[in-house]
């Protein structure tokens, strides 16, 4: 069973949050290969969620799924409230698809590209040009809408190929991952035009394997492993599921340090570098139970630090299979 953190079912005074995309049991194999193994997913509307996992994964399998570019062979799923095997063309009809490889053409210009899509989405013609000029303008690309895509930059195209996808006005966007091949500038970027998408109400579904990207976009996160979702939560719950975690205690005075690790008996020490390292998960409520332990043992360092694990971290202890117990985190099984 997959080690979940969170419910995202969640409720408040004002009902229920809206859910875009649900998936129960989703399976898929290629010939004897087993991709998905039976693969669960509950997004709330106007949210950010991240789907990692190594190369391989299943992770571009999923989105093809939700995106009925391919049937699944087993499970059911939902988008937008319209049944994924059922109706297709509905589905279609809410969610806007950009793949890990561009769909722009690069021997028309800009503005080509864009009426091209609005052309595919049977808008009038006036209407094409209206949206067309407002994307290029919101994605910073009127300079550049006269010439040839083929002469953009790679951050560039990416925003094109991302503004090509919202022509139609999509409440759902399907994102694989769309930061692949980007420098940090261009990855900031396409970072802002997430974040400004999803307060437009827009709900991203966003495969990743920069774990940054998933720490400093997603509300939810899963990781997937070996065709099932091993765990699945916030960054910050994600983080405290492997071990690591600790409050660093540095000194100067050799005395005090010794002292300090004669009253601290559950802290690592380093002779050498005068620290103590007592386990912690990062929480609040634990730093401060920590720091009362200091006090109460009128323990004084010259420098404390704290330490969690990072997503890191957590991708290499959930998807590496030298453990006991494969798709559990370490830190439940050890």
């Amino acid at each position: 069973m997959p080690f979940s953190v969170m419910s995202m079912s969640s409720s408040s005074e004002v009902g229920p949050v809206p859910v875009a995309v649900s998936a129960v049991g989703l399976r898929k194999s290629y010939g004897d290969k087993t991709v998905l193994d039976g693969v669960d997913l509950r997004i709330p509307a106007g949210s950010v969620f991240a789907l990692l996992g190594p190369n391989g994964a299943g992770k571009t399998t999923v989105v093809k799924i939700l995106s009925t570019l391919i049937s699944g062979d087993g499970g059911q799923a939902q988008v937008g409230g319209h049944d994924v095997a059922a109706s297709p063309d509905a589905v279609r009809g809410v969610i806007g698809v950009t793949g890990q490889f561009s769909a722009v053409d690069g021997l028309i210009t800009g503005e080509e590209n864009m009426l091209l899509m609005a052309d595919l989405h049977h808008l009038p013609k006036a209407e094409g040009r209206r949206v067309a000029g407002e994307l290029l303008e919101r994605f910073d690309l009127v300079e550049a809408a006269k010439k040839p895509a083929a002469s953009y930059s790679g951050g560039m195209k990416r925003r094109l190929d991302i503004a090509m996808t919202l022509v139609g006005g999509p409440r759902i966007i399907f994102l694989d991952e769309p930061t692949t091949g980007l420098d940090p500038r261009a990855r900031h970027t396409m970072w802002g035009i997430i974040r400004e998408l999803v307060t437009g109400g827009v709900t991203v579904f966003l495969t990743t394997q920069y774990l940054e990207e998933a720490d400093e976009l997603a509300d939810h996160i899963a990781v997937l492993h070996d065709g099932r979702i091993a765990a699945e939560g916030t960054a910050d719950q994600l983080k405290r599921l492997v071990p690591g975690g600790h409050v660093r205690l540095r000194f100067t005075d050799p005395t005090a340090y010794r002292t300090a690790a004669a009253a601290l008996t559950d802290a690592t020490d380093d002779d050498e570098s005068l620290t103590l390292r007592i386990p912690s998960d990062g929480s609040q409520h634990d730093l401060r139970t920590v720091l009362d332990r200091l006090d109460t043992a009128r323990i004084h360092a010259d420098e404390l630090t704290v330490h969690t694990p990072d997503l890191d971290d957590v991708f290499f202890a959930l998807t590496t299979d030298d453990h006991n117990q494969p798709n559990q985190p370490k830190a439940a099984v050890r």
